[in-house]
């Protein structure tokens, strides 16, 4: 006997997965699995319908087997408390920490974790209260910081990399809303109006057409990424001959219009990763943005063209996060499952992300505290922190000739994994910040050989004994790495430091194709 099918809408699903997983399932989530072809999509006639079995089923495998896979694959030791899997997205992204792109950096609920207090067995001890000053030497976009912002605690942060601190500062200052939408607007409208290549528009707006007849012909959705989770079809081979075939359509629009699409003269970043009309259009917004008097609203308008133009470079969306060669034409997306176009214009993108930072910005202001902060664009291994502290930041200053920092809690660069400055190559060469590529610890480019290893235990060394002259008598240091070469024994034992405590978490949510199981280690120390 068949069993019939229990099927329900997009809002019932909704209130089931919400009560089967003890946490808030909005609809959107429901839409997300169908969309993305994890659950299969019923017509309801006048909407939307979800298999009751097929939810549960999902939910079973997906939060249930995760676990005991990635266990299975890295060892029984996994902390799965401190993945924060029950999270979404937009939990994990809250307001400011989503203003823009950082590759390597943390959740803030790992910070609020440690900072904080909490009821398990480890966070029995309190080691941040309301009033310390935490520092973080390696302080990237500053999430340490904006962290214990809303904790009342206060902070310095230390990087190396002047483009990173100025995310830090933008996210942290306090703004008059009325000013800085006023000048968000005026640059907004500005862009709107300019127009760089008259044919772009038009040659654009064909594209997309046919665009859309073809993915709807060739890449229903979410009909072929249902298929296409449940291995039956050959994706690879099935995606490259309908992008061979598009290109050919786009090859006759590319004429028909006269798009210039050549970058073999290109010099510089913005040259080589961007089409001619979009690095036109970073020119315009930039010389709109120098504009701005309010230096305040000026570093914050900095950072959403920033933003802008990292989406907008020439790279397919699989790629954004780590580079790999400029895509001038259209492609199969491994992401979206359908042929997609590099961007052709930034406008769309401006507006979309002015309108969502001041919403994220006003967030946070609700949220953040008085507590005091510093940014300095300086290197860990020799700053002399009360000296920088004292001219930036009197009140700041006078707190830590009193009490000193109660600890640390970063994410130290780990070895030959990523190129700090070369992540955001393009904003250096738009803003004409100096780069510091020398001085960083454990880049890319020096790999991960015996060399480098050594090479960074000194670098972070030189940092841990630089700081301490800043911290407190008997202070709490945790810092998250991928250490995969066990170098940080032999760091704590160089720096008079025993280890009392590791964790060892998966890191679930990243940006690559790549999801390969991954975790990093917190690491507990305290000085002899």
């Amino acid at each position: 006997m068949q069993t019939t099918k229990r099927l329900l809408t997009i809002k019932e699903a909704s209130e089931w997965a919400s009560q089967f997983l003890h946490r808030d399932v909005g609809e959107s989530n429901i839409s997300y699995l169908i969309q993305y072809g994890k659950i299969q999509r019923h017509d309801g006639g006048n909407g939307t319908l979800v298999d009751l079995a097929e939810l549960k089923n999902y939910y079973q495998s997906y939060h249930g087997r995760r676990e005991i896979r990635w266990k299975a694959k890295l060892g029984d030791d996994l902390n799965w408390a401190l993945s924060f899997d029950h999270l979404r997205e937009k939990d994990t992204t809250k307001h400011v920490h989503r203003l823009h792109p950082y590759k390597g950096k943390f959740i803030p609920q790992l910070v609020e974790y440690f900072l904080g207090p909490h009821t398990d067995d480890f966070k029995k001890q309190i080691f941040f209260k309301k009033g310390d000053i935490v520092l973080d030497p390696f302080s990237g976009s500053g999430t340490t910081l904006v962290q214990a912002a809303e904790m009342g605690i206060h902070a310095i942060g230390v990087d190396i990399s002047r483009f990173n601190c100025m995310i830090t500062e933008a996210k942290l200052q306090n703004y008059c809303f009325d000013s800085l939408e006023d000048d968000v607007n005026r640059v907004r409208k500005a862009i709107s109006d300019y127009e760089a290549d008259g044919r772009v528009s038009a040659f654009e707006d064909e594209l997309l057409e046919k665009m859309a007849d073809f993915n709807n012909m060739h890449f229903p959705s979410p009909e072929f990424k249902y298929e296409i989770q449940r291995g039956q079809l050959d994706e690879s081979r099935y995606a490259a001959g309908k992008e061979r075939e598009f290109l050919r359509i786009y090859g006759d629009l590319v004429r028909k219009y006269g798009i210039e699409l050549n970058h073999s003269a290109s010099k510089t970043f913005l040259d080589k990763w961007y089409l001619k009309n979009v690095r036109k259009e970073i020119d315009f917004a930039f010389e709109q943005v120098r504009k701005i008097k309010d230096i305040k609203n000026k570093k914050m308008l900095a950072v959403i063209l920033s933003r802008t133009i990292r989406s907008c470079r020439a790279t397919t969306h699989s790629d954004l996060a780590t580079l790999k060669q400029p895509q001038i034409t259209t492609y199969y997306c491994w992401k979206h499952k359908k042929i997609c176009k590099p961007l052709l214009s930034i406008r769309a993108w401006f507006d979309r992300y002015s309108i969502d930072t001041i919403c994220r910005l006003k967030t946070f202001a609700e949220l953040k505290t008085d507590a005091q902060y510093v940014v300095l664009a300086a290197d860990s291994r020799t700053v002399d922190i009360f000296k920088e502290v004292e001219k930036r930041n009197r009140e700041l200053h006078e707190s830590l000739k009193k009490q000193k920092i109660k600890g640390i809690f970063t994410s130290p660069p780990y070895v030959g994994q990523i190129d700090y400055h070369e992540q955001h190559a393009y904003a250096y060469d738009l803003f004409g910040f100096g780069r510091r590529d020398e001085l960083e610890i454990g880049p890319l480019y020096k790999g991960q050989g015996a060399e480098a290893q050594a090479s960074y235990v000194d670098g972070i060394l030189k940092v841990l004994l630089n700081c301490r002259k800043s911290l407190t008598v008997d202070p709490d240091i945790f810092l998250v790495a991928n250490d995969k070469h066990n170098l940080y024994p032999e760091i704590a034992e160089k720096a008079g430091m025993k280890i009392l405590n590791r964790f060892r978490r998966p890191v679930l949510n990243r940006t690559e194709r790549d999801r390969t199981p991954y975790s990093e280690t917190i690491f507990h120390l305290k000085y002899k």
